[in-house]
């Protein structure tokens, strides 16, 4: 006789059942949340990959933004209004998400506000299935950026280069001799109120490679190995306004102006090796300029004289500060920024102190400060980037990592002033921009 009494068995029932709806609900909810870390999962998975696609397609259409908008008295195809720009991104990063999955995705631009925007953010928001018709609302996010590159390296002589020692005129290197003779025309024309900039003088294979890939028209811009810039004999001079000075007195200082169609070229004869790659004599079947001699055609005539002087007191290179001018305020001489930076070139008054510069709204002495404390921070950092970046960020976060510190707008800073020298035609080594997924 079993010594189980009857509602004993029945609670034990109960209890059973209980324990196994338990575990089967729990067996859900695991399963569930399983789906959902699944799912999770694939939307971040969807989120970078639209996020890097992007930011791609705004890399590969970055240098348009540069080109002049009209070139002859005709509309530049090559040119790209920043909106044309933002919906290149916005459709590479939208297709992409949707091919890996993603339903409900947004793109934005939280720098696009400014002249060239570098920082893409795609957000994924799709519902997840948690069973029993049940869905709950989650989301990815990512950020991808044009990033200045870490460091810089210098590009390797290529076949047929200069390669003995350089001097730099303004920024610009030259072989030594051409530096002289350069010296003794700068200040013939500075006695007669023209101020000459220098815009381009020795190139490398490397760096005539990358001149060449953006503008493709051996009559602007010779193939690599060809160029009379990578013998350190030639330069590049401006402003248009100096021209006519040049083409009557550049002869004296054995200067000659290589093509007739580019008014800024010229090169020196006096020694052996200029008139080489088949140009000597003759007339000339290619040329090696860029499309304008004289500084970028953003800079307002008004600052083109005091940017030239400070230039060459400085030896820093005119490009370079015009387009720092540009980031910096525009151009305007009374900016102020919500931090405390001021005038044209956004000093803040402690460093402005530093460099004796008693009035930041004095564009002409802020101009002279702007290429001092550049002249400082290249000769520190050996590097246009880096240099940039100290300019932005300060010395100290550059010295501690050794790069452009991870700050959103110090790296955009940087990487719309390396934009602005490309689409002028300038060169910087190791200034080319990076694709990084950065969140």
């Amino acid at each position: 006789m079993s010594s189980t009494r009857p509602n004993e068995r029945g609670q034990a029932t109960v209890l059973v059942l209980g324990l196994a709806m338990a575990v089967l609900l729990g067996a859900l909810l695991l399963g569930a949340v399983a789906r959902g870390i699944g799912v999770q999962g694939e939307q971040q998975r969807a989120a970078d990959l639209a996020a890097l696609a992007g930011a791609r397609a705004l890399h590969k259409a970055y240098p348009r933004l540069f080109e002049p908008a009209v070139i002859g008295g005709r509309p530049n195809r090559a040119h790209l209004e920043r909106a044309e720009y933002i919906a290149l991104g916005r459709r590479a990063a939208v297709a992409t998400g949707r091919r890996n999955g993603a339903r409900e995705i947004s793109m934005s631009m939280p720098d696009a506000r400014t002249f060239a925007p570098v920082r893409i953010r795609v957000v994924v928001r799709d519902a997840i299935d948690v069973g029993a018709g049940e869905t709950v609302k989650a989301g990815a996010r990512a950020e991808a950026e044009l990033a200045p590159p870490a460091g810089a390296s210098l590009a390797q002589p290529g076949v047929g280069e200069y390669n003995g020692p350089l001097a730099r005129r303004q920024g610009k290197p030259m072989r030594p001799d051409v530096a002289a003779a350069f010296d003794r025309m700068e200040a013939a024309a500075r006695a007669d109120g023209i101020a000459l900039v220098v815009v381009s003088g020795f190139r490398s294979n490397a760096e005539q490679s990358i001149l060449f890939a953006r503008h493709p028209d051996p009559k602007w811009v010779a193939p690599p190995g060809r160029s009379l810039h990578r013998l350190g004999t030639e330069l590049d001079l401006g402003p248009s306004s100096a021209y006519g000075w040049l083409a009557r007195n550049a002869k004296r200082f054995h200067f000659v102006q290589r093509y007739s169609w580019e008014p800024w070229h010229y090169g020196y004869t006096l020694n052996a090796g200029t008139l080489s790659v088949g140009f000597g004599g003759g007339t000339p079947r290619a040329s090696d300029g860029e499309r304008s001699g004289s500084l970028p055609s953003f800079v307002p005539a008004r600052f083109a004289a005091p940017i030239a002087r400070a230039a060459r007191r400085w030896n820093v290179s005119a490009a370079l500060l015009a387009a720092q001018l540009y980031a910096e305020s525009n151009f305007n001489p009374f900016a102020r920024s919500p931090a405390g930076a001021q005038g044209i070139a956004q000093f803040m008054p402690g460093t402005a102190r530093s460099l004796g510069l008693r009035n930041p709204f004095d564009s002409d002495a802020a101009i002279d400060a702007q290429a001092h404390l550049m002249r400082d921070l290249l000769r520190r950092f050996g590097a246009v980037p880096l240099a940039l970046a100290a300019y932005n960020a300060g010395p100290a976060p550059v010295a501690a990592c050794g790069c452009v510190p991870p700050y959103p707008e110090t790296r955009g800073y940087v990487a719309r002033i390396l934009g602005l020298l490309g689409g002028a035609g300038e060169t910087v080594a190791g200034g080319g921009l990076e694709v990084r997924l950065v969140r």
